[in-house]
């Protein structure tokens, strides 16, 4: 058994060294494609100047006109500080830009949105917000990404308040909304009930203060639920909580017996463990996991290293492993929520992104999972089956509309196959290049 998780752990650290080579050999993921013919050079006079002056009277005399001669309503900013980047930190913008490039490719890839990301050279939350408020006119979406807490919070909200197109941190309600999805079936899998579950959330950072906010409007008895901070368990004994309104609400709202530790206290009898802390391993052990209630889930989340590794908490009596790697069964990552989410919600002009949306996407993800037939390493969909992004884009487009947030109505099939064309068409662009070796092939 030591030989063959050497062998797992070897292969586990590849993707980072592969990444090392094929980052450099391709300067990056992304790049600017032209999307009208150009079957001269005459057909300047009708791309620019002097044809390009009718859509601008256009729209200086009909704002919304914007969405119709430009790709507005199909392109999203992603913005961020590189302050938490990954599990790796305050890495600053520049080393946090190919996280953002990644960010856009899915984006295109999944989702069949142009999304640019945009790093920022200070970490003042008025600037940020700022920024974001003046670059809006471009864009039909704001992601933001790996902001520190608390301040994501803030900007958060506020952009939510004050811009006319749908603001999102994925690192919240992102990350949130696919471990919601994983959960529903992973309790269905063990026969447990969902709203019933005791957890242990390890890590109070974005993702799970969020989670905690959705689990509760999912129907979550968050009574029975126990976050755990760098400083132990979050209760009403802590004074230090005080100060912090966000922790402090979290600690009169969970932890119904008040219990008191860190990780190992927390995990005792609970049913699931969701860390989304710091990476591992052996942020969580394996002896606490046989601590846990009979067919305990783990949800080991945090990247690029999960917080214990899925072949150890296996054989410490994991029914259910998940994490945020790719090259994991049971990736439980955002990356299946946000292409087929903005999709939805840019199709119908949604000028916001609520938490109903994102529960209907969490629904929607589980429902498909479970079509396809729940399996110990299969409790959430992959990202390959291309038909989920567009059920997703479809479910979220139709809670958009009836929460009155959509500015087009349009039926459900008719967004299902728009979505479906729109994402099939980016990966048969990307298949096309490499098959015509626009893309470099791999060395």
């Amino acid at each position: 058994m030591e030989k063959t998780k050497k062998e797992l752990e070897k292969k586990a650290q590849k993707p980072g060294e592969d990444a090392l080579i094929l980052h450099p050999y391709y300067k990056g993921k992304i790049e600017t494609m032209i999307k009208c013919p150009i079957r001269s050079f005459d057909d300047f006079a009708i791309w620019y100047s002097p044809g390009v002056a009718a859509p601008c009277k256009n729209i200086s005399n009909d704002k919304l006109q914007v969405f119709e001669h430009t790709n507005k309503g199909n392109s999203v900013a992603i913005v961020s500080d590189g302050s938490r980047v990954l599990g790796l930190g305050d890495i600053g913008p520049e080393a946090g830009l190919p996280v953002m490039e990644g960010k856009s490719l899915l984006f295109k890839y999944l989702g069949g949105v142009d999304a640019v990301p945009l790093m920022l050279d200070t970490k003042d939350k008025d600037e940020i917000i700022r920024f974001c408020e003046i670059i809006a006119p471009t864009f039909g979406g704001i992601n933001l990404e790996d902001i520190e807490s608390p301040k994501c919070f803030d900007i958060l909200s506020e952009l939510q308040q004050t811009l006319p197109i749908p603001v999102w941190h994925d690192d919240q309600q992102g990350t949130a909304l696919v471990v919601i999805a994983g959960l529903i079936n992973s309790a269905k899998f063990v026969n447990k009930k969902f709203d019933k579950l005791r957890i242990s959330l390890v890590g109070s950072g974005a993702a799970n203060v969020a989670l905690v906010r959705l689990l509760d409007k999912a129907g979550m008895d968050i009574n029975n639920v126990v976050v755990v901070d760098s400083r132990g368990i979050i209760n009403l004994q802590r004074e230090d909580l005080q100060e912090n309104k966000i922790k402090w609400n979290i600690a009169q709202r969970t932890n119904k017996d008040q219990l008191d530790g860190g990780i190992p206290e927390s995990l005792q009898g609970c049913d699931a463990c969701i860390a989304l802390s710091k990476p591992g391993p052996d942020v969580i052990k394996k002896s606490w996991i046989k601590d846990m209630a009979d067919n305990p889930i783990i949800f080991a989340c945090a990247n690029p290293v999960p917080e214990i590794w899925p072949w150890d908490a296996k054989t410490a009596g994991a029914a259910i492993i998940a994490t945020g790697r790719s090259d994991f069964p049971n990736q439980v990552n955002n990356s299946l929520g946000f292409p087929g989410l903005f999709r939805g919600a840019l199709d119908v002009r949604a000028q916001k992104l609520t938490d109903s949306m994102c529960l209907a996407a969490a629904y929607e993800l589980a429902s498909y999972a479970e079509e396809q037939g729940l399996a110990e390493n299969k409790i959430i969909p992959n990202m390959n089956e291309i038909e989920v992004y567009a059920r997703v884009a479809s479910t979220v487009a139709m809670k958009a509309i009836e929460e009155g947030v959509a500015q087009i109505r349009l039926d459900k099939i008719e967004i299902y196959e728009n979505a479906l064309n729109i994402i099939t068409r980016s990966r048969n662009i990307t298949k096309n290049q490499m098959q015509n070796e626009f893309i470099k092939p791999v060395p």
